[in-house]
């Protein structure tokens, strides 16, 4: 009896170890399951410009006093006949969505830039890719000037600050004082430190990111080269998440994004693969993504980039979103997957 009895022990206490194991496993797929699909399922493509077809790169802020999100974009005049060349790509504004999700996106409008912006006295002045940040009661919007519409890609082209207390009314501040006359793609970081790093493409090196600092975000020193392994591409965008420094490119052509990891935002390592470098399922998803934007939610990240649906629609270009994932110390996604989103108000 006493050898049964110590087997029937061993049996209930396997038993009760196999139902605890069970228990903690259910609740780990709930927990999971839960976060997957917290806020709406987004929509494929997320966001069509309704009056030139042509959003890309997408810069996203929350606007404190209205309480909504708001993106704003380069507007490619995509369906505008009879433009020869690339000056469809030229001669664009800075469009601008609203949503209080991020799911739904609806057409607001324009950016009203103010007059004296060097280079944008004709009719038809050139924005592109906007960055946006928020600092002391005061919205920054660094965005590229090109003086005119030209038929190709050969023309100077800078960097210029503005600023507003409630993203409708700009003044400007100034053009940055970067290392050469031919910059676009800004985007904006504020350090530990209280300081702000600014990195853009230097077109003159060949296409290869660039970097800036600043102690106040009106005062810049240009400090070159960001030496990032295999570094030729544009549109940067920098942000610290899961412990790291986070820098995500646009490696030209149809092969995705670029995602370099760094401890102190200075020297950087290259992720092995590529994020959006294979096409997507969705008819607007079928060539790599471009141009991001990553916006933090609460421990979640979203990356936003625009896509080309290709054949025949070349020119056309919507806006996509696809949630990051942290595994193995790097950075995945998957884009064919449904995207359950919810931005949440900035703390």
């Amino acid at each position: 009896m006493p050898l049964l009895g110590s087997m029937n022990r061993a049996g209930l206490y396997s038993g009760l170890l196999l139902l605890a194991s069970f228990f903690v496993a259910v609740a780990s797929f709930a927990a999971e399951a839960a976060d997957n699909s917290a806020g709406k399922i987004a929509p494929k493509p997320l966001y069509r410009d309704p009056i030139f077809d042509g959003a890309a790169d997408p810069s996203i802020i929350y606007d404190r006093a209205e309480k909504k999100w708001l993106m704003f974009y380069t507007n490619r005049r995509a369906n505008v006949p009879g433009l020869t060349a690339v000056t469809w790509v030229h001669g664009t504004p800075i469009g601008i969505a609203e949503s209080t999700d991020g799911a739904v996106w609806t057409y607001r409008g324009t950016v009203d830039f103010p007059k004296d912006i060097p280079d944008t006295a004709g009719d038809s002045p050139t924005f592109w890719a906007p960055a946006l940040t928020y600092d002391l009661g005061v919205y920054h919007l660094f965005v590229t000037v090109v003086p005119g519409i030209f038929t190709d890609w050969q023309h100077p082209r800078n960097i210029v600050h503005v600023t507003s207390p409630d993203l409708k009314h700009w003044k400007y501040e100034g053009t940055l004082p970067l290392v050469t006359d031919k910059v676009i793609d800004p985007c904006v970081l504020r350090l530990p430190d209280g300081t702000w790093r600014l990195w853009y493409n230097n077109e003159r090196t060949g296409k290869t990111i660039f970097y800036a600092d600043s102690p106040d975000l009106y005062r810049w020193t240009d400090k070159g080269s960001a030496h990032l392994p295999r570094d030729r591409g544009e549109a940067p965008v920098a942000f610290f998440w899961h412990g790291h420094y986070w820098l995500l490119i646009d490696l030209l052509g149809n092969i995705g994004l670029g995602a370099y990891r760094s401890d102190d935002a200075l020297t950087w390592e290259r992720q092995p693969a590529s994020l959006l470098d294979r096409p997507g399922t969705g008819t607007d998803d079928q060539n790599g993504g471009h141009h991001p934007e990553v916006v933090l939610s609460g421990d979640r990240a979203f990356l936003f980039y625009f896509v080309h649906p290709g054949v025949p629609n070349m020119k056309r270009s919507s806006i996509q979103v696809v949630e990051l994932k942290f595994a193995d110390g790097w950075l995945t996604c998957d884009r064919d997957a449904p995207t359950h989103i919810e931005l949440l108000p900035p703390k």
